[in-house]
């Protein structure tokens, strides 16, 4: 039962949720942001003081039926209700110590078919375990770096050149809240794993942007939608991006596409051509 990690989720749910979303009154003298503790509590159908205590990392481990009670108040999504419940350690007792790392043969022949969309295999950490070229042209030559930094959320949030860091998304985007996500559920899953635990570190450390994000114990992660990215050899391009759960290999094989025949799709297929070459030179 990871104590803070619970208590810290369960305020941050509890604050962001309005209460006309939980069937509740907002009332003339509301003070706290969200819900109440013991609006919670009520919701829940617990004792206000078990609450208190789970919120307060004094609690004991709560059964699944409280957790159960909680998702419901807190309108907890099945992602955010999975990640309550390995926060309490209520989950499955996990096999391995940390996400796989090696790619099955057919997702790389799927890479290697691809030549229209920009498409990576990322493990549960956001590590990079594969890419195509094109990916490599949208982002980086992820083959030069070394083991540690290539990962997306580093390089996203850490990249040593300034003009590059964000890869040109501009504000946190969509798809960088959803890598931000995974992470956190990885950091839930494996406890203990050296990587994760250094990553996180590093990164509330230098990322003030990563920080805010992390406190906020947000947890989206979005399978279908848009990300812009402004490309410095072919500009602005309105990218749809896909994430395909492989759930027994803890890996996500995501595609950034556009639609064929469109302004974008001709860029992508001129960036296909440039490759990794540094045009701004």
């Amino acid at each position: 039962m990871d104590r803070r990690g619970l208590a810290a989720f369960l305020r941050g749910k509890r604050e962001r949720l309005k209460p006309q979303d939980a069937g509740l009154p907002i009332g003339p003298r509301r003070r706290t942001p969200g819900l109440r503790r013991e609006e919670v509590a009520q919701l829940a159908q617990i004792s206000v003081d078990h609450y208190s205590r789970l919120e307060q990392a004094r609690g004991k481990h709560p059964s699944r039926p409280v957790l159960n009670g909680i998702a419901r108040a807190l309108r907890l999504s099945d992602q955010e209700r999975t990640h309550l419940f390995r926060l309490a350690g209520q989950a499955e007792t996990e096999t391995g110590t940390g996400p796989a790392e090696d790619v099955p043969a057919g997702t790389l022949r799927l890479l290697e078919r691809m030549n229209d969309a920009g498409v990576i295999v990322f493990n549960g950490a956001c590590r990079v375990l594969a890419w195509n070229p094109l990916a490599a042209a949208l982002f980086e030559d992820f083959s030069a770096l070394g083991t540690q930094d290539r990962n997306f959320v580093r390089r996203y949030f850490l990249h040593p050149d300034p003009e590059r860091r964000g890869y040109g998304m501009p504000g946190v985007g969509r798809f960088a809240g959803t890598a931000v996500s995974y992470l956190r559920v990885a950091s839930t899953r494996y406890p203990h794993n050296a990587e994760i635990r250094a990553l996180i570190r590093d990164l509330l450390a230098g990322s003030p942007e990563f920080a805010r994000l992390w406190h906020d114990q947000e947890l989206r992660i979005e399978h279908h939608s848009h990300q812009v990215l402004d490309h410095p050899a072919v500009g602005r391009l309105e990218l749809d991006f896909e994430i395909l759960t492989m759930p027994d290999r803890d890996q996500q094989v995501v595609m950034f596409t556009a639609e064929p025949g469109s302004p974008v799709y001709r860029a992508l297929e001129l960036l296909r051509v440039i490759g990794t070459q540094d045009m701004t030179v």
